[in-house]
């Protein structure tokens, strides 16, 4: 049987309650909902981090970001470090495994010709380096002075004015076509949308879809639909060269939504909540589940059952084992932290692989045990303090994290909160 291909779509602080499968009333996104219904959706899938940059090299590793080097959000002017290719890597895996590597949008793991994407197993890479860029500029005007961050392979490249999502989605779709012409080559594509990050930028036909919203929503939806649309030409592009049945199919974001005031035009809110977190406590920077919780959907025509709905837990870091196992790939010599989720899609009564889940993020701590989480000195977002320091929720009972029962449990909140300590302390000494 010939290897499969895999796509990963990687959205930017899109919210929980942010697409039309997730329960969103505002939001269409009818190409996502059909590849949700054509796999397996998640209900308890989780970021590694509330923000972007440890998020993202957790799923391209497979461990968790304290063991990358990248527990941050990293710089994005020009000469910053990030990941090291010591750390191996989805793309690098693929490659040495016979796939043809490329990836098409926001890398955020480092500006260093050492950690941009070609040295990390990429055989093609078209976006930029940044956390974010002016979708029509393709200008990093934040840190100082304002910088053009747009890139193919090793070369800057301009493409004033054109919107960078349909750029993002034209360039995977060439790509898919070209690789329909060789049957022999399976593909790896990393396609991570900058969308609906901030800036807010949306061309005018994206907003008039969704005219009759207040404008924070409308730009918010326009955004999230350029992407809607954008998944399905690439569907579309699998499906004319007959490569649909047999590619794998991820599709997340690296953290929950933001109110960070830059998301706001004119910057006179004092918090923008342009996107939907649904349930959950917490957003963009914070341990709670609204900034960690993600809506993550996994196909592949050919071996995972559609029209599942999952609400067992996983972890971004298990993308990589996952498709490790998936293709029989060779993997790499180096401590996975994530766990295969092949079984879990594949076979109605199969659990969690995990028994506790670990977060860490600017002094907070946070495990998934079972039903239970609990979050030390939590945030709500990257300011606002939680006010309690240790909260333990049952999250079948209460998901949005509402009711603190630490008191009610004070030997399971003790437990809990000492496997955080002890997970923190000894993945600190690996690093060092």
């Amino acid at each position: 049987m010939p290897k499969p291909n895999f796509i990963i779509f990687y959205c930017d602080d899109l919210g929980y309650g942010d697409l039309g499968c997730y329960g969103s009333d505002e939001i269409k996104t009818p190409n996502i909902d059909q590849l949700a219904s054509d796999g397996v959706r998640f209900t308890n899938w989780y970021s590694n981090s509330p923000v972007c940059s440890p998020s993202r090299a957790a799923l391209l590793t497979g461990k968790y970001p304290m063991r990358t080097e990248v527990d941050q959000i990293l710089s994005g002017q020009r000469g910053a470090a990030g990941l090291s290719s010591d750390h191996q890597s989805l793309p690098s895996i693929a490659k040495e495994n016979g796939y043809r590597t490329a990836m098409f949008g926001k890398w955020h793991l480092g500006t260093t010709p050492e950690t941009r994407p070609n040295a990390h197993g990429l055989d093609e890479f078209f976006g930029f380096h940044a956390g974010c860029i002016d979708y029509f500029s393709h200008i990093f005007y934040w840190e100082g002075l304002p910088v053009h961050d747009l890139w193919e392979n090793e070369e800057e490249v301009w493409n004033n004015g054109k919107y960078m999502t349909e750029l993002i989605t034209e360039k995977a779709v060439q790509f898919i076509q070209k690789q329909g012409q060789d049957d022999d080559q399976p593909f790896f594509l990393y396609v991570p949308y900058n969308a609906p990050h901030y800036p807010m930028h949306a061309p005018a036909k994206y907003m008039e879809r969704f005219s009759h919203l207040p404008w924070d929503r409308q730009v918010m939806a326009a955004m999230i639909s350029a992407v809607d649309d954008g998944v399905g030409e690439i569907i579309n592009a699998l499906k004319r060269t007959e490569q649909y049945q047999d590619t794998v199919i991820f599709f997340s974001s690296d953290n929950g939504p933001s109110v960070e005031v830059r998301n706001w035009l004119d910057g006179t809110a004092d918090k923008y909540y342009g996107g939907d977190a649904g349930i959950f406590t917490g957003h963009k920077g914070s341990l709670f589940e609204g900034g960690i919780r993600e809506p993550a959907i996994l196909s592949y025509p050919a071996k995972i059952p559609a029209g599942q709905v999952s609400d067992q837990v996983g972890v971004m870091m298990d993308i990589l084992p996952t498709f490790i196992e998936l293709a029989d790939m060779t993997p790499a010599n180096q401590q996975i932290d994530g766990e295969s989720v092949v079984e879990l899609v594949t076979n109605p009564q199969a659990e969690s692989p995990h028994e506790q889940v670990f977060w860490e993020y600017n002094d907070q701590l946070a495990v998934r045990q079972g039903k239970w989480k609990l979050v030390l000195n939590g945030k709500l977002d990257f300011e606002e303090v939680a006010e309690d320091t240790i909260f333990l929720s049952d999250l079948e009972q209460d998901p949005g994290e509402r009711i603190n029962l630490a008191a009610q449990q004070p030997e399971l909140a003790e437990q809990m909160k000492s496997d955080a300590l002890a997970w923190y302390d000894q993945i600190t000494a690996d690093r060092e």
